[in-house]
């Protein structure tokens, strides 16, 4: 794990925050997800996020971004506290939503698709021609920003990290947005999906983009395409072990990673369920994770985090970062993002409002 804490990281002048948005079917086996209600619901919880970076709120989207039960808060949440604190603008990329957010919030849509369930015959279709949009974005971006952090927002995620990371050859457990992390089924799901398109322990070390295609999501080739298209831009990769997996599909694509580091939350980095700081260290890999203060919190939703529901996701864990870089403390991003929840938490008891009555 990287000493380096975020108050002696050297502040960049022209920041921006990219949130890589998708879905894949792998999302629709149920248990595996628990970023919505039900599996198949899990479709919304992108544009949700989305909607909640712009506005603080959903517009369009009919279910509140609430991860049972507690109605534990989307970490877009904090993610949006911390953007709206420090002033940092963001970008929304389309990397293969099903369900699309309000039309008010601005989009860039890169060609992909939704993903297919990754124990069928192919997961992500057309990945160069992806990558190659994603590339040319992230050039685009290199010239205008010093540095770039990027987070996702794509139920299931952590399934297809832990089957792409297992293809290129390393090991190791992947985080849950569950307080108890469905490993069984995961590795099940793994199994049948590496089976299905006859992959072996790390037989596409040198074929990371028939990795994705195989075993992967919409989300990993964008953020690995923006990442190549980066140049030497510094870049945080606001995540857990999913973007280990982006950080191993850039690795073994050949792009340099010298210019990169992973934050997370110290929820996932301290996960006894996952293997967060072994993964990196096979990689390689500067890491961070940082710690958002919620056992001090007053929202019984946020205290959640620290008793192991949600704990990361929409690159919160690198938006607190990025607060405190700029010199905000930990009380004063806590406080924000408590604001916030309350706001979204009386949204909710009026829509149950609504339904009581009509």
């Amino acid at each position: 794990m990287d000493s380096l804490s975020p108050e002696n990281v050297r502040l960049p002048e022209k920041p921006l925050f990219v949130c890589v948005l998708a879905n894949t079917a792998t999302a629709y086996i149920e248990g595996l997800s628990a970023a919505g209600k039900t599996a198949k619901l899990t479709d919304y919880t992108p544009a949700g996020d989305a909607e909640v970076l712009h506005k603080g709120t959903i517009i369009d989207i009919p279910v509140l971004p609430m991860t049972p039960p507690y109605d534990t808060p989307t970490p877009a949440l904090i993610t949006r506290a911390a953007l709206q604190l420090t002033g940092v603008p963001q970008l929304l990329v389309n990397a293969g939503l099903r369900v699309l957010p309000a039309k008010e919030v601005p989009l860039v849509d890169i060609g992909g698709k939704p993903g297919e369930d990754i124990r069928g015959s192919a997961a992500v279709k057309d990945v160069e021609k992806v990558f190659r949009n994603a590339f040319n974005l992230g050039q685009g971006l290199a010239q205008k920003h010093d540095l770039i952090m990027i987070g996702e927002s794509i139920p299931a995620g952590t399934t297809t990290a832990n089957a792409v990371l297992q293809s290129l050859g390393y090991d190791g457990n992947v985080s849950s947005s569950s307080s108890s992390n469905p490993l069984k089924l995961k590795r099940d799901v793994v199994e049948a999906a590496l089976k299905s398109s006859g992959i072996t322990f790390g037989s596409l070390r040198d074929d990371p983009f028939k990795a994705i295609g195989c075993v992967g999501d919409p989300m990993m080739v964008a953020v690995a395409g923006i990442a190549a298209g980066l140049g030497n831009t510094r870049l945080m990769l606001a995540g857990g072990t999913q973007m280990e997996a982006i950080y191993a599909l850039i690795k073994h694509l050949g792009y340099p990673t010298d210019n990169i580091m992973i934050v997370t939350t110290s929820y996932v980095a301290a996960d006894g369920s996952a293997n967060f700081g072994e993964i990196a260290g096979q990689l390689g890999a500067r890491c961070y994770g940082v710690d958002p203060g919620f056992g001090e919190s007053e929202s019984p939703g946020l205290k959640q985090y620290e008793r192991g529901f949600v704990k990361e996701g929409v690159g919160a864990g690198g938006a607190v970062y990025l607060a405190l870089m700029h010199g905000y403390s930990r009380i004063d991003i806590r406080m924000e993002i408590e604001k916030l929840c309350l706001e979204l938490c009386r949204l909710g008891d009026l829509d149950r409002i609504k339904c009581e009555q009509s």
